[in-house]
């Protein structure tokens, strides 16, 4: 086969090398298929992991979710504000560099979400008064 591609790149007569050519390939195997199917997107994508982080080092279990394409609430009722800052801010980082979003859904709950996750609706009037005395 390498023989007559050589022939063909060198040859005058295009069409006839051509031929050779193309009916020498082997027929594709299935095992170079690019067909995903959907149901292994869901499965991999559908995990959404839960914290309480109570040190300023679980945070990086929880940017482990992140790139690891899970979803993750982060409740920081149990720990220090000016802790459960710098926390948000490097999950505002990690979100930023995985191309996610993270918002705020709660006084001190936040869901930090990596590209392929969509967060829709509204909270309600009450939750989004609380959050606002923050």
């Amino acid at each position: 086969m390498a023989n007559n591609l050589f022939k063909s790149l060198f040859s005058d007569s295009e069409s006839d090398n051509q031929d050779e050519y193309y009916d020498e390939q082997t027929p594709v195997s299935q095992s170079d298929n690019k067909v995903v199917s959907m149901n292994s997107i869901r499965q991999r994508s559908s995990k959404i992991a839960l914290y309480e982080p109570r040190l300023y080092a679980d945070v990086k279990q929880i940017a482990d979710q992140l790139l690891n394409d899970r979803a993750v609430i982060v409740n920081f009722s149990q720990m220090d504000s000016k802790v459960a800052s710098r926390i948000v801010d490097f999950l505002n980082g990690t979100v930023f560099a995985i191309s996610g979003d993270i918002k705020r859904i709660g006084k001190e709950i936040f869901l930090c979400t990596p590209k392929n996750f969509e967060v829709s609706g509204n909270l309600s009037d009450n939750l989004k008064n609380d959050t606002d005395k923050i």
